[in-house]
């Protein structure tokens, strides 16, 4: 009987190989060991994984919040072609928008030492909607566009801060810091192009309650906004050019109640008016755009 070769024993087997052996045991000790450099190399890089999907899960929750009472204050300033005072109704709509600030400053907070185009995503849609509050709510009380100026000189905050720790049972200074909060431009263009249809409900509704005026001071307004976003055209952000198609339907709405107001603002009472226009928008060509 031949004996085995005991070299090609140890290459198939791996038994009685001192040096894979060896070489094995350096392996298993790399990967085991807490004190190597690619272990601990890793956990800082998991650590701030762990961090930043955090904070971004943080900053998903407070524009949610922002996002709701955004637009329950669009809904509650949608009353004031309907009450008598609507000096009540816009004095509301500032409580709400502050709370709505406080919770934009929870963002700054989040943000501080960060870099904002990591996180933009996150809290992107309640930054529009914000801005579509108080821009409807500047157009109700001032009969313009609020700029991005006065949007972001809101946006400051004034925090507590702790300084100078010098022991757990001696009482710490507080100092203030300032944070400040950012709409970027494209945020601000967003929330813009979505105010529009809020202004063409707010036409509807203003005929509906017997107001002939409103609707041509909103025709003119919007008139301005659209011919505002055809000078960006295809130059700015992708879903700018997206909400042009509703800017332009909205346009379309509120020309065609005005045109009906002047051709046959006579012939119809004014408690029809209202439903002659909920009739007639459903008529209007979706695409169909505005010249």
């Amino acid at each position: 009987m031949k004996k085995k070769n005991p070299q090609f024993f140890c290459l198939v087997s791996g038994e009685g190989c001192p040096r894979k052996n060896a070489d094995t045991g350096q392996d298993r000790d790399a990967s085991t060991n807490p004190s190597s450099p690619v272990i601990a190399a890793f956990k800082v890089f998991q650590q701030e994984l762990d961090t930043k999907h955090d904070k971004y899960e943080r900053l998903v929750k407070i524009s949610r919040d922002v996002t709701i009472e955004s637009k329950r204050t669009i809904f509650l300033l949608h009353r004031v072609t309907s009450v008598p005072d609507p000096e009540d109704v816009l004095n509301e709509a500032d409580v709400k928008l502050d709370g709505v600030r406080q919770k934009i400053g929870q963002i700054a907070e989040e943000l501080r030492g960060e870099d904002i185009h990591q996180f933009h995503r996150a809290f992107t849609p309640g930054i529009q909607e914000y801005v579509e509050a108080i821009s409807f709510l500047h157009y109700i009380r001032h009969r313009s566009l609020i700029s991005l100026e006065e949007i972001n000189a809101r946006l400051v905050f004034m925090r507590a801060e702790k300084v100078g720790a010098m022991g757990a049972a001696e009482a710490l200074p507080l100092g203030a810091q300032v944070l400040t909060f950012h709409v970027t431009p494209s945020d601000y263009l967003l929330g813009v192009a979505d105010l529009t249809g809020e202004l063409m409900r707010m036409c509807i509704s203003s005929v509906g309650n017997g107001d002939i005026d409103t609707p041509f001071q909103l025709s003119q307004f919007l008139r301005q906004i659209h011919d505002g976003f055809s000078y960006i055209g295809n130059t700015g952000p992708y879903e700018v050019s997206k909400k042009l198609h509703t800017l332009r339907q909205s346009l379309g709405k509120v020309e065609d109640a005005c045109y009906t107001l002047r051709v046959r603002g006579s012939e119809i009472p004014k408690h029809m008016l209202a439903d002659v226009f909920s009739s007639r928008t459903t008529l209007i060509d979706p695409e169909e755009g505005v010249v």
